[in-house]
C-alpha cells in the first residue's frame, strides 16, 4: 500500500466538494452517551479537510484537527478560519504531539482504518483525560441493496485501482471491539440516503483514494460507465446512494 498519508493529495477538491457530511443526530449520540458539552477539548484525529470538526466547532468545542497530509490539513485550515476553537496540528494518530491528559475525546472521521491500531491507541491513552471518550465514525456506503449501490459496487470492483486493500469495510466490528476492550464499546448505525446529481456522483468518485486517477488508463472508461450507471437509475436528474453513518464509542 502506498504512503496513506499522501494518498489524498490529489484529490482534495472534489473531496472538499463531494464527499458526504455525517448527520447530526452522531453530535446528538456523543452528547446522550459520553456527556459531550461545549467546554470540552477534542482531539480529531485524521481531520482531513474539516468535515467532521467543523460539527464539533458548532458546537463550541475546541478542536485540535490532527492531519498529516499537507494538502488535506491546510484546506481544513482554509475552511475553518472562520472558527476560533479550530487548532491545526501537523500530526497523525500514532503520534498527534498533544500534551498528555489534554483532551476529553478523540474523533476520527472515516479515517481510523489508515491508523496502526495498536501505537493510536497508546497515543489515544496517552492524550486523554481520566474518564476520556473515543469515538470512530464512518460513513458507510451500502455495496447491495439496490441496483444503484450495487451497480456501483460492481463498477469499483471493475476499475478502482486497490479497492480491497484500502476499503474502511477490512476493519471488522470485532478488531474494533478488540481496540477498546476491556472497555465495552457502544455501537449505534444511522441511515442516511444521499440524493445526487452527475455532476456530484462524478467527483464522489473521483474523490476515493483508489480510484484511478485522470491520466490513468481505466479513468475514461470508468467515467463512461459511471455515465451510463447514472442515465440508467436516474429520475429527474438525480439518483441515490444509500448509506449508513456508523459509530463506535467508548472509554479506553
Amino acid at each position: 500500500m502506498s504512503d496513506p498519508t499522501k494518498r489524498f493529495s490529489n484529490r482534495v477538491d472534489d473531496y472538499v466538494r463531494y464527499r458526504p457530511r455525517y448527520p447530526s443526530a452522531v453530535v446528538d449520540l456523543l452528547e446522550s452517551s459520553c456527556g459531550l458539552t461545549r467546554d470540552w477539548v477534542v482531539a480529531d484525529v485524521g481531520s482531513g479537510t474539516g468535515i467532521f470538526s467543523e460539527m464539533l466547532l458548532r458546537l463550541g468545542c475546541r478542536v485540535y484537527g490532527v492531519e498529516p497530509n499537507r494538502e488535506m490539513r491546510e484546506a481544513g485550515e482554509r475552511l475553518l478560519a472562520g472558527h476560533p476553537g479550530f487548532v491545526s496540528v501537523d500530526g497523525r494518530a500514532e503520534a498527534t504531539t498533544l500534551p498528555g491528559a489534554s483532551v476529553d475525546l478523540v474523533t476520527a472521521g472515516q479515517a481510523f482504518h489508515w491508523f496502526d491500531r495498536a501505537r493510536s491507541r497508546a497515543e489515544f491513552v496517552r492524550i486523554l483525560k481520566p474518564g476520556g471518550w473515543v469515538a470512530l465514525v464512518w460513513n458507510k456506503r451500502r455495496k447491495s441493496g439496490t441496483p444503484m449501490n450495487a451497480a456501483y459496487e460492481r463498477l469499483l470492483l471493475k476499475y478502482a485501482v486497490d479497492y480491497h486493500s484500502v476499503d474502511h469495510e477490512t476493519v471488522t466490528d470485532e478488531m474494533i471491539a478488540a481496540f477498546f476492550h476491556p472497555q465495552e464499546m457502544q455501537q449505534r448505525s444511522f441511515e442516511q440516503p444521499r440524493r445526487l446529481d452527475y455532476r456530484t456522483l462524478e467527483g464522489y468518485m473521483r474523490s476515493a483514494s483508489y480510484a484511478p486517477p485522470p491520466g490513468h488508463p481505466a479513468y475514461e472508461p470508468m467515467l463512461a460507465e459511471l455515465r451510463s450507471l447514472f442515465e440508467a437509475v436516474q429520475t429527474d436528474g438525480v439518483a441515490t446512494l444509500e448509506y449508513d453513518t456508523k459509530v463506535y464509542l467508548g472509554p479506553l
